[in-house]
């Protein structure tokens, strides 16, 4: 956590939740992406919440959408419904609270960074498009983007103006069973610069490509910088 406050530039709210698991990371301008969760078991990971308006329906109402369109719902509690993609990938619908303005980009090293994507890395074949339908539509963007910077395994389904982005990334080879996880992806206007304030906070170096490098944070919680203008929506 003290990791992930120092490479987003964030401070943090109070601790809440029946087992004070939950809080939720404060940028110095804009209104807050990334949350943090203390899991009771296991490695953890990361999830996406759908942020619900309630002035045009009830969450009940979204969950009854998504299952239509082949999610699973897992858990319901006030305020709170826990589903699967039909990959498994977990997500959760939510109030929406009026949120609405992109935080502020962090400043370090002479470059900006901004943790402005999830991306969503999915075994191949028939589940890769069957995911990509129920994203597209659950998102409703309507054909997604396939073919993203002319790599044909990456596909956009979700990247408006004021939200987190969402990528679909075709991964070449999976176990089988191997189910849809994700991770987390920060726009940075200079690769290198970004890197080398990332290592010097506690991450390692996983992977390098021209455009991305592929990281660990202290956790081991694998991430990737990725070289794009933070401010390109």
């Amino acid at each position: 956590m003290a990791f992930w406050r120092e490479v987003t530039g964030s401070g943090l709210s109070p601790f809440r939740g029946e087992h004070q698991q939950f809080a939720t990371l404060l940028p110095p301008a804009g209104d807050p992406w990334l949350r943090v969760q203390r899991v009771a078991s296991g490695p953890g990971g990361c999830h996406l919440d759908l942020h619900v308006d309630m002035s045009t329906g009830t969450l009940d109402d979204a969950a009854g959408h998504a299952i239509a369109l082949g999610a699973t719902v897992r858990h319901r509690e006030d305020g709170l419904i826990i589903s699967e993609s039909p990959g498994g990938f977990t997500f959760c619908l939510v109030r929406w609270e009026g949120e609405g303005e992109p935080p502020a980009p962090v400043s370090a090293a002479g470059t900006t960074c901004l943790a402005d994507q999830l991306c969503l890395d999915v075994p191949p074949g028939e589940d890769f498009e069957r995911e990509l339908r129920f994203w597209a539509a659950l998102l409703d963007v309507v054909p997604p983007e396939p073919g993203v910077g002319g790599r044909a395994e990456f596909s956009w389904v979700g990247r408006g103006a004021g939200v987190v982005r969402v990528l679909m990334q075709r991964r070449a080879r999976a176990e089988p069973g191997e189910r849809v996880a994700g991770h987390v992806d920060a726009g940075c206007a200079d690769l290198a610069a970004a890197t080398r304030v990332h290592v010097a906070a506690g991450a390692r170096v996983v992977a390098q490509d021209p455009w991305w490098t592929v990281l660990a944070d202290p956790a081991g919680r694998q991430y990737c910088l990725v070289a794009r203008p933070v401010a390109s929506r």
